[in-house]
């Protein structure tokens, strides 16, 4: 039996080689794989003396040689196969442990077109790709966690087809991915990030029970190691729904930097948001919003969870928590609230990960944007309109306005007051709609709108908005402008002395 070696990430590789060599197997390997076993005092034959070629233009070729590709790919249950590798002194390499050159961590420290293109490995794949093709007569393992279960399953002699073949899918799952990168990136350095082609990849991270409903099925895929390094279950299982409402709910509460904000989430839309002097604060002016709709609802908390506000949540029923941390007296506190899911990330804050693009499916494809963000200075480079600008405390709530509206389905309308929304009327086909049932809830809640703010993620395209939210006590409006009839907004703003501002920038979210 013969193994090729040939890895990138080292970790494990010495302990898998001795494994191997304890199997019985003949170790072929290259370059710094190769020079590692060496100085491990490890019996290895290097790739070029095996094959009697030397690596050739610094290390570009080494492994595309038919010695090689022919010991990988020829079929070992083929009499004209084994004869052309007799006759072509071809010798059987029966396992491939082979991870590729760091392409994706090199883009990811420098810029110089030169290293990242070196760092597309070729051979890699290519033996990768082999191996996995003669799946039946050739271990693949292009994962270094696979190294112990290969080497178990070898020397209980469970290396069966079906063991096989699951290693034959991750290889080619490897390579995919790792050339869905290379022409991603390629086409965000060359193409704007549009080229003809563009690859979505994911790691899955779980499943779920089921898809948004129960006859669907569902899982979880991840970019990089995002979910792997920030989502752990402390208590619960999250559903398909479950994790678009924590995306939601994480997207708007770190949207604040390390500031104590919680956003309340329900169906995908905020029902309450807050960002108070400490989180148990923010979580009761939260609540205040709509609490009828916050029932069964998901929280996240930029911050700690601790026993007060534990306590404090207990009073109704949510259906999820996500928590940037999480005190052990605040989990005991939910013991017997059985259906209740918390998550954290086990950080100081919340934190997302800022995807570079979004996209959407409809049938028969899918659409594809760079993602969407309220800049910091977006309402401190808006232009004022109105004849009064606004004080310290109205442009601080417009602020928080401005972002939970951009977190908001359109069309939307969201009041803030004292850095805690007040209101919100969102997912309405008309404008003026969703200012009404804002008020309207607000109205239900005994909320007092009076001397608050107001954020629209898009124009106002009549004045009639303005004498909405004249009606309830506005005090200053951020939009972005942009109507054919801005001057009638205007100077409906200037007649109830509102102080009124345009950020030339939409946030639809549809």
């Amino acid at each position: 039996m013969r193994a090729l070696l040939s890895v990138s990430d080292k970790d494990g590789v010495v302990e898998f080689a001795r494994g191997l060599l304890n199997l019985g197997f003949e170790l072929l390997s290259t370059g710094g794989t190769f020079r590692l076993l060496k100085e491990q005092g490890l019996r290895v034959e290097e790739v070029s003396a095996f094959t009697g070629s030397a690596e050739l233009f610094g290390g570009r070729v080494k492994t595309l040689h038919p010695k090689i590709h022919g010991g990988i790919l020829h079929k070992r249950d083929d009499a004209n196969h084994l004869r052309e590798a007799r006759e072509n002194g071809i010798l059987s390499i029966d396992l491939l442990g082979v991870n590729l050159y760091p392409f994706q961590k090199t883009t990811m420290h420098s810029d110089d077109f030169e290293e990242i293109v070196e760092n597309i490995d070729i051979g890699g794949p290519a033996m990768i790709r082999s191996g996995a093709k003669n799946y039946k007569s050739v271990l693949v393992v292009c994962d270094a966690a696979d190294y112990a279960g290969v080497l178990a399953r070898l020397e209980e002699g469970r290396d069966d087809e079906e063991f096989r073949r699951g290693l034959m899918i991750k290889a080619f799952e490897h390579t995919a991915a790792y050339d869905a990168y290379i022409a991603n990136y390629m086409n965000g350095r060359f193409n704007g990030g549009f080229g003809a082609r563009h690859f979505i990849t994911g790691s899955k991270v779980l499943d779920t029970k089921y898809g948004e409903n129960p006859h669907q099925r569902g899982a979880l895929y991840e970019f990089g190691a995002f979910f792997s390094l920030n989502f752990k279950a402390l208590k619960g299982e999250a559903s398909f729904n479950n994790l678009t409402d924590i995306n939601a709910a994480l997207n708007l509460a770190s949207a604040f930097g390390q500031r104590s904000a919680v956003a309340i989430i329900k169906h995908g839309n905020p029902c309450g948001f807050a960002v108070k002097n400490s989180l148990l604060e923010s979580y009761e002016e939260a609540l205040r919003c709509d609490s009828i709709s916050a029932y069964g609802g998901v929280v996240a908390i930029n911050g700690t969870l601790d026993e007060a506000l534990a306590e404090k949540i207990n009073e109704s029923y949510v259906e999820l928590i996500i928590a940037a941390n999480v005190k052990e007296e605040a989990l005991k506190a939910f013991e017997g609230r059985r259906r209740v899911k918390i998550f954290t990330q086990e950080n100081s804050h919340l934190v997302r990960n800022f995807d570079r693009y979004d996209f959407r499916h409809i049938d028969g494809g899918f659409l594809l944007q760079t993602s969407d963000e309220v800049g910091e200075d977006e309402l401190k480079n808006a232009v004022l309109k109105s004849k009064r600008g606004a004080s310290e405390g109205e442009l601080r709530d417009l602020a928080i306005a401005l972002k939970i509206a951009a977190f908001t389905k359109s069309n939307n309308v969201v009041y803030v007051k004292d850095a805690a929304m007040l209101a919100v009327g969102m997912g309405m086909t008309s404008r003026i709609d969703a200012a009404k049932a804002a008020v309207r809830k607000a109205e239900e809640m005994g909320l007092d709108l009076q001397g608050c703010v107001l954020a629209s993620e898009a124009f106002f395209p009549f004045r009639d908005s303005i004498d909405e939210a004249f009606k309830v006590g506005v005090s200053a409006v951020v939009q972005p402008g942009g109507s054919i009839r801005d001057d009638e907004v205007i100077a409906a703003a200037n007649e109830y002395d509102m102080a009124l501002y345009f950020t030339g920038v939409r946030h639809f979210l549809h």
